[in-house]
């Protein structure tokens, strides 16, 4: 058989010239493979080896040209160049099919469109990462880090690297095969995007270098480069197509196509920044391990070593210098503990480690006119004010509405509608209004007067005294409360009833087919109905209907946060879900059963009281459960007979021994309730260095304190 490489005569003299300079500086060359054999039409394969050899050229060569196109914009090769190199390789793939490479470029292309996204947990959290400002605020962040240490601990080395503006997303290789890909999602569950991310042309699909490994987890970020982008944009709008606001979002839209040959038309890249499993134990720095992460085959960002705040603003400020010129969008940076044991032992917070932070940019901040102010009304009733703008881009975002908080920021800034406002975004937070420019308000401007009545309802809007929020009294009377509180129900970190969006829950509830989330559960009975809806046709009726069904089943937690108890987020539902472990015994708790909740106050347990004693409330959620929505059942921890059963503790202080979470659990499994603030009803404070107001509070009302020592003695002894 002939060698399928094309014949030097159907090549350009610049790409023969590419094709030697390739063989000679790759591993080809080390074998003794010659050059000239690779551009002959007659030569005839001796061996496997020398097969595998040419492969091996022609994969390394597209990996790098892959790399400087869709990762540096700096590609070096004309595009019909680049396609020779590619069709090289498809042509010996297809003669010797038994001996194709698993890491070859050419298996990066789409593959059959999916249905759905199909909901992947995370093996340990992905968690996401807090937020610096200021020069002020990254000295706290260290100094916290400091006060968790032990004194020889302090001061530890930091590694920071670039904050890049895309997708956060988990890669798992088995035995160095690729073999799935993860979004953050809500950081416990995400979608798997397999074949979307299998496209990315710089992401390796074979690791020689952990062949051996059982797993590997590699946690990274997809990004669109800024070129890409704009070539992305330029097409769209040659075929009068809609363009996307900024890169990240056009990366995060690409991996969200259900047609994955979508996403391997677009210019994306992976950038790895940590290992979750896998790593090699010799390796105990964060430094070294995206070192590693580079050598065994992705790309990785800069990386710099700093000692203290001083060196680390130095570095960020080196950052916003260049970012202009950097090839990809960035929004900080990110300094982290250079140690990896010592992360381990700071541990982490509900929602971020506390081993490093995002270092942000300063906001974007710029002036625009507040045309007019209307008001809104959310689930709780809480009337709310809202600005709309002249839209103005902030960030690479069009704003053209911005937050007012409530009644009292309004009299706070003495912001009027034809005021000039300066509007301020950091990150993804939601834009808001930071100055009013008063020496440029119009002549015939008035303050502005909180309604009397609610915009939706008519019912009276309160303000009680001393506060800032007023209220709608009008209950689930009022169409709004109705409509946010099915929103909310629906909502991802609720019942996640994929499918069913804002916009036709509010379709449905205008049509009168839903007035309760009870409701949402009998669709299925007006599907005529529903198909004859606008642009919604039997296909996504019947999705929806899917849909819904699938998420009867759920958790109690979610559950409970779906209702939307006023003062019930996420973290209260999952303390009140392990706290009672059965919806009924929930509902028959008093007040003083709720308090014994952790972090649940006396305002919270007051308003869940209420809530499941309301007739209406009891009602929605008889019909919910003889609907068939049902969860497993709470693992309780078991607590009889240990020795702190009943006792309620409370941290305070820095432990040299352990970080504060691992003494929590430790209390926990020995059957404490740990709270996070002293009241009469704790049994015993734990102070460690540095104790603040908590001991004070735990002297005045006669709470028990034990120091570390005493704690380390009753774990020996527990």
């Amino acid at each position: 058989m002939t060698d399928p490489i094309l014949p030097p005569d159907s090549q350009p003299a610049s790409f023969q010239s590419l094709i030697s300079q390739e063989i000679n500086s790759t591993q080809a060359t080390s074998q003794n493979i010659d050059p000239s054999n690779l551009n002959s039409a007659t030569t005839t394969a001796t061996s496997n080896d020398a097969i595998i050899a040419q492969m091996r050229v022609l994969i390394d060569a597209l990996k790098t040209h892959n790399n400087a196109y869709y990762v540096l914009d700096n590609p070096v090769l004309e595009d019909n160049e680049y396609d020779q190199l590619r069709l090289s390789l498809i042509k010996i793939e297809e003669a010797y099919p038994d001996l194709v490479q698993p890491d070859s470029p050419i298996n990066q292309v789409g593959d059959v469109p999916l249905s759905a996204f199909t909901q992947v947990t995370h093996d340990t959290l992905m968690l996401s990462l807090g937020n610096v400002f200021e020069y002020d605020d990254l000295r706290d962040f260290m100094r916290r880090v400091n006060d968790r240490l032990s004194v020889a601990q302090q001061n530890p080395e930091y590694e920071m690297e670039l904050k890049l503006d895309g997708l956060a997303v988990s890669l798992k290789y088995e035995r160095g095969q690729f073999v799935q890909a993860v979004t953050r999602g809500d950081g416990q569950t995400g979608e798997d995007i397999t074949q979307n991310t299998k496209t990315i042309r710089n992401l390796p699909l074979w690791l020689a270098a952990a062949a051996d490994t059982p797993l590997l987890e590699v946690r990274g970020e997809v990004l669109m480069p800024k070129a890409g982008f704009e070539r992305l944009n330029r097409l769209a709008e040659e075929n009068d197509n809609k363009t996307f606001a900024n890169p990240r979002n056009a990366a995060a839209g690409s991996l969200r196509q259900l047609d994955p040959s979508v996403a391997a038309s677009r210019p994306l890249a992976f950038y790895a920044y940590s290992i979750n499993q896998g790593l090699p134990e010799t390796i105990d720095t964060q430094s070294a391990a995206l070192a590693w992460i580079k050598d065994i085959g992705f790309t990785v960002s800069a990386v710099e070593i700093v000692q203290n705040p001083r060196a680390a603003q130095a570095y960020y400020e080196s950052v916003i210098e260049q970012r202009g010129a950097l090839p990809f969008e960035i929004d900080g940076t990110v300094i982290k503990v250079n140690s990896l044991v010592l992360q381990q032992q700071l541990g982490f917070l509900s929602r971020e480690p506390r081993w490093a932070t995002a270092y942000k940019f300063p906001a974007e901040t710029v002036m625009t006119r507040l045309q007019s102010i209307e008001w809104q009304v959310g689930r709780t009733g809480q009337i709310t004010p809202v600005g709309k703008l002249e839209p103005v881009k902030v960030g690479g975002v069009t704003v053209s509405n911005v937050t007012l908080h409530n009644f009292g920021e309004i009299q706070r800034l003495d912001v009027r509608a034809g005021d000039m406002v300066s509007v301020h975004r950091a990150g993804d937070v939601i834009p808001k209004v930071t100055r009013v420019w008063h020496d440029q308000r119009p002549a015939d401007s008035e303050p502005v007067t909180l309604p009397p009545c609610c915009p939706v309802c008519n019912s009276p809007v309160v303000l009680p005294e001393d506060e800032a929020l007023a209220r709608c009294t009008g209950g689930l009377f009022c169409p709004a409360q109705q409509q946010e509180a099915l929103i909310h129900f629906v909502s991802r970190r609720a019942m996640d009833i994929d499918g069913l969006g804002e916009r036709w829950l509010i379709g449905f509830f205008n049509h009168g087919l839903v007035k309760t989330v009870a409701d949402i559960y009998q669709l299925h009975q007006h599907y005529e109905a529903l198909i004859t809806l606008e642009k919604l046709g039997e296909k996504s009726v019947q999705n929806i209907i899917t849909a819904i069904e699938a998420s009867k089943h759920t958790t109690l937690a979610r559950f409970i946060y779906a209702l939307g108890i006023r003062g019930v987020g996420e973290t209260t539902a999952q303390n009140l879900a392990q706290q009672f472990g059965d919806l009924d015994v929930l509902m028959a708790a008093d007040i003083e059963a709720l308090l014994l909740t952790p972090d649940v106050g006396t305002i919270t347990a007051e308003l869940a009281y209420k809530f499941f004693r309301a007739p209406h409330n009891i009602e929605v959620i008889t019909a919910l459960r003889e609907a068939g929505v049902h969860w497993d059942k709470v693992k309780q921890k078991v607590s009889a007979n240990l020795p702190l059963d009943g006792q309620t503790w409370v941290i305070t202080g820095a432990l040299a021994s352990m970080a504060r979470d691992e003494a929590k659990a430790k209390l926990q499994a020995l059957g404490a309730k740990v709270s996070g603030s002293i009241s009469a009803k704790t049994t015993v404070l734990l102070a460690g260095e540095k104790a603040g107001s908590k001991m004070a509070k735990a002297e005045k009302l006669g709470v028990k304190v034990v120091g570390e020592e005493e704690f380390l003695a009753l774990l020996e002894n527990s």
